[in-house]
């Protein structure tokens, strides 16, 4: 027989830790190898314990889930961490697998979901949305299309700055501007003058990182 499955639960309510333990020993293939009621405790069990997979609650005292989840990704575990929470917004789920989690548990769902989430992330995939993802890549860009868009700054630019701006994002020249906008070289030289001025950018290197990490270009 194969080895099961290692876990560590960690979650400050001892209803929950009892209740998922009791949910994954009915099953054969899961062993639970510890329990954690903080975030702290949840790293030092991860750490000694090794565990293939770590069930950690997103909302924990002393350290919150998340920042337990930065500390063991930095460190010498291979764990994969499955979050369980009572509720997330797209924008955490989206922090949460940029920082290295494995896949999303809504507690309201885990005598549906738990078992085949654990499974679906020690198998190497991802479990978002009460589904298995394989190209993480992919659903991230899809998150990031639902998660409501910040508020865009313009940082002072006019309408046609704006424009100009998004020109240089796509990698237009001077004369490629003053042809799209029927302008003058010279008036698109002002133009970029102005946005340097704005922005406090030198380059349009700069330019171009400077709008994407500030939204002021709309992706298409």
């Amino acid at each position: 027989m194969e080895r099961p499955i290692r876990i560590v639960m960690a979650d400050d309510h001892p209803v929950v830790r009892i209740g998922v333990r009791n949910m994954l020993t009915e099953e054969e293939g899961f062993q639970v190898v510890g329990d954690a009621g903080d975030g702290d405790e949840a790293i030092t069990q991860t750490l000694e314990l090794q565990p293939d997979i770590l069930l950690l609650d997103v909302s924990m005292p002393r350290l919150p889930g998340l920042d337990a989840m930065r500390a063991i990704m930095n460190g010498p575990s291979t764990a994969k961490i499955l979050l369980l929470t009572s509720t997330i917004t797209t924008q955490q789920i989206i922090e949460a697998l940029q920082i290295g989690a494995r896949g999303i548990v809504l507690k309201d769902a885990l005598a549906n979901h738990l078992q085949t989430a654990i499974r679906t992330v020690f198998a190497g995939d991802y479990w978002i949305g009460g589904k298995r993802v394989v190209n993480l890549v992919t659903a991230l860009h899809e998150l990031m299309q639902q998660a409501a868009a910040p508020p865009r700054k313009t940082y002072g630019l006019t309408p046609r700055e704006l424009e100009v701006v998004g020109c240089i994002v796509e990698g237009c020249s001077n004369r490629d501007i003053a042809k799209q906008f029927t302008l003058s070289e010279e008036t698109v030289k002002r133009h970029l003058s102005n946005i340097f001025d704005k922005t406090g950018v030198s380059t349009r290197l700069e330019l171009a990182l400077f709008a994407i990490a500030h939204h002021l270009i709309t992706p298409p």
